[in-house]
């Protein structure tokens, strides 16, 4: 059972990222070391990682999605985010957590992302 608060009406689904902290872009580069196996695009620019969250004592909080429920590496994503995340100096700790709210869409992707793939 989920004790999670529901959101408020109009809240975005979505939480902000630490962008201010210091270890905040290390984490996003990390990030854009872990790619999904079925595209060639890292997950940080498919619009995968949806917030990072760190915390004053360096705890590294992702919550990240999958392009697909059923995606073949579905439970193997999150540890290979984590291993990506957890040598940057500093970091304490890193928990990674797989949420399908809000659905990942294409329009999550960056332009980047949407260039690779021959979407622009």
């Amino acid at each position: 059972m989920n004790n999670a608060p529901e959101p408020l009406e109009g809240a975005p689904l979505i939480a902000p990222s630490s962008t201010d902290h210091p270890l905040y872009d290390q984490v996003v580069e990390a990030c854009r070391t872990v790619y999904d196996p079925e595209i060639p695009v890292n997950i940080y620019e498919l619009g995968l990682i949806y917030t990072i969250d760190i915390s004053n004592e360096n705890e590294v909080r992702v919550t990240m999605s999958l392009t697909a429920p059923g995606c073949p590496v579905a439970g193997e994503m999150p540890g290979w985010l984590a291993d990506a995340i957890e040598p940057i100096p500093g970091v304490k700790q890193v928990d990674v957590q797989l949420t399908w709210e809000p659905p990942w869409g294409m329009d999550m992707m960056s332009d980047e992302a949407r260039l690779e793939l021959g979407f622009m």
